[in-house]
């Protein structure tokens, strides 16, 4: 008995078992889920002074709301209008939710736990990230519904507008490194952080991160007030928990490539812990958690932007300072000769 515990213990601790199903993988996701509708909800509360969240069992936080919403998805009963490309709807909810938890496994916890590693996991991880809003897009088409296709076209224009400048942000650190690897970018900033050093790719690739993933003030494909829930419009129960998840998903996992490229990482950490996979992934997950938490606060404190000012904002603010990020990369390492 002793010897089978022992064993599925080290079977857990294997790079491509403990990543896709623990961290950053399902499981990690699945409690990070609840953890941030839950804070979501509880900032947005004391800010906007809603009653739910603040005093529905308030010993527990007001968690219980959460615990029932989640229950009310899983159960609810999922109705499919007669009109609407039945294959299409139905696969979407789940490609979606699959393209948003893929590019964990390319996430490393720590300098020797990964389950993949290349010389262009970044590139294969924004890669993977731009893979979603395609079936938003087509969630929209699919529903046969106006104010869904409204929903999808409008994320179709944004995308278009924060992938290229997210994109350049991301490389100009690549570009500073001298690496695609995240790994030895981690390993890089061990005396200093990116942010630190191209504070331009920092901030313009945080509120990239915002955008590309809806929040507030960048809720626009949903605009609940003006188009209903936009692509999600026809989507109830469990597919429509998958679509809202999604979104919430991928902001996980770009603030774990954020906090990779200029937090450091795993980073102030010594060499000493990085043999056990827990120490550096809790402080990897600290920083990411941190980033996320600014994200659902700015949903209690600023108004949703237009679409044509939010992609003015891609346009005419991210992508020109994005380049100003590679330049401000090429010179620093002309300067020191690389990092």
């Amino acid at each position: 008995m002793q010897d089978l515990l022992s064993f599925l213990i080290s079977l857990l601790f294997r790079p491509c078992i403990f990543i896709p199903l623990i961290f950053p993988g399902l499981t990690v996701i699945f409690i990070m889920l609840l953890m941030i509708i839950w804070l979501e909800r509880k900032i947005a509360a004391k800010v906007q002074l809603r009653y739910g969240p603040l005093y529905v069992f308030k010993p527990l936080g007001g968690v219980i709301q959460t615990v029932a919403d989640l229950l009310k998805d899983l159960f609810q009963e999922p109705i499919i209008p007669k009109t609407v490309d039945k294959i299409a709807f139905l696969l979407t909810p789940i490609m979606l939710f699959g393209l948003a938890y893929l590019p964990t496994v390319v996430i490393p916890v720590s300098p020797t736990f990964y389950a993949f590693r290349s010389d262009l996991s970044l590139l294969l991880l924004l890669t993977l990230t731009t893979l979603a809003p395609i079936f938003t897009v087509l969630m929209g088409w699919a529903s046969n519904n106006k104010f869904s296709l409204i929903g999808g076209l409008r994320e179709g224009y944004l995308v278009i507008s924060y992938e290229i400048p997210m994109f350049l942000s991301a490389l100009s650190m690549a570009v500073l490194y001298g690496s695609l690897d995240l790994v030895d970018i981690a390993e890089a900033q061990k005396g200093i952080w990116g942010l630190f050093l191209n504070p331009v790719a920092g901030i313009s690739m945080l509120v990239l991160i915002y955008m590309s993933t809806g929040k507030f003030p960048f809720e626009i494909p949903e605009a609940e007030s003006e188009i209903v829930a936009g692509a999600y419009t026809e989507y109830s129960g469990i597919m429509y928990g998958l679509v809202m998840g999604a979104s919430y998903v991928k902001l996980y996992v770009l603030s774990l490539v954020y906090a990779i490229l200029f937090l450091g990482g795993w980073n102030p950490l010594p060499a000493s812990m990085m043999d056990n996979p827990l120490l550096p992934g809790a402080m990897l997950f600290a920083k990411a958690f941190i980033l996320i938490a600014i994200g659902v606060f700015l949903r209690a404190v600023y108004p949703r932007f237009r679409i044509d000012q939010a992609m003015n904002i891609g346009w005419k603010m991210a992508l020109p300072f994005s380049i100003l990020a590679i330049f401000i990369s090429l010179g620093i390492v002309t300067i020191t000769g690389g990092m």
